[in-house]
């Protein structure tokens, strides 16, 4: 039986270079196919749900930023009004079909209150931005005192350029061809400088794809993939915080 397979973009269409935001538009079809263009990223998002706390409080109010089509809000505990914020209006508009309060904006200018958030999730976003440090400065503003933040990226590693980009974007349920720009991967001891000097000292875990899951995934036999937690942190990595009081 063949692997799933999905159409390309070709060389002369919306994110034919690296690291594009048209990407993402041109793909929103894709978003919640499980076996579409981005397949990873629903694995991803199940385990990135997994390190969100309950809600601290009633109302309790939790930041998605890049949140895209919205594919964290069947992971988290229920009470949250989920806010999402993403550059893609297509993509922002199925967040909204699945109870996202979607609001339209870039993650180095985030168009929201000071310490609105009782949590903030940086998904699968800072290895996309040209200005990192405006970035954590964002995601540290919106947070409020005792708040928690939840993040994973990929690390700027020979590693991490040959197993996401090089191969990764060849291989079924990868990611898709062109999403990523190796410059722009982040080093761990970077963010964890970057988010302490702001009040919100990291831990990091690493993760990789659970192998029988994923050839179960080739086959048909399984619709997702887990993700699990190692202690490298060469590839894919997640890191969670509390912000001082």
């Amino acid at each position: 039986m063949s692997p799933p397979r999905t159409p390309r973009l070709a060389p002369d269409r919306p994110g034919s270079r690296r690291n594009d935001p048209a990407l993402y538009d041109a793909l929103v079809d894709h978003w919640w196919r499980r076996d579409g263009e981005f397949a990873a990223l629903h694995w991803l998002a199940e385990a990135r749900g997994a390190l969100v706390p309950p809600p601290p409080r009633g109302g309790a109010v939790l930041l998605d930023a890049g949140c895209g089509g919205g594919l964290l809000a069947p992971h988290l505990p229920a009470g949250y009004h989920h806010v999402g914020v993403d550059l893609s209006a297509p993509s922002l508009a199925l967040a909204a079909r699945e109870g996202v309060a979607a609001v339209r904006g870039d993650v180095t200018a985030l168009p929201l209150a000071d310490a609105c958030a009782d949590v903030v999730v940086a998904g699968e976003i800072l290895e996309h931005v040209d200005d990192l440090e405006a970035t954590v400065a964002e995601l540290a503003r919106v947070l409020r005192p005792g708040g928690t933040l939840a993040l994973d990226t990929i690390n700027a590693t020979w590693w991490s350029r040959f197993s996401l980009v090089t191969v990764g974007e060849r291989l079924p349920g990868g990611p898709p061809r062109h999403c990523h720009d190796p410059a722009l991967f982040v080093p761990p001891e970077r963010l964890q400088a970057l988010f302490t000097r702001r009040g919100i000292p990291l831990e990091f875990q690493g993760l990789r794809f659970s192998v029988p899951d994923y050839l179960r995934f080739l086959m048909r036999r399984r619709r997702s993939v887990r993700m699990l937690p190692i202690r490298s942190l060469a590839a894919v990595y997640q890191g969670i915080g509390r912000k001082r009081t």
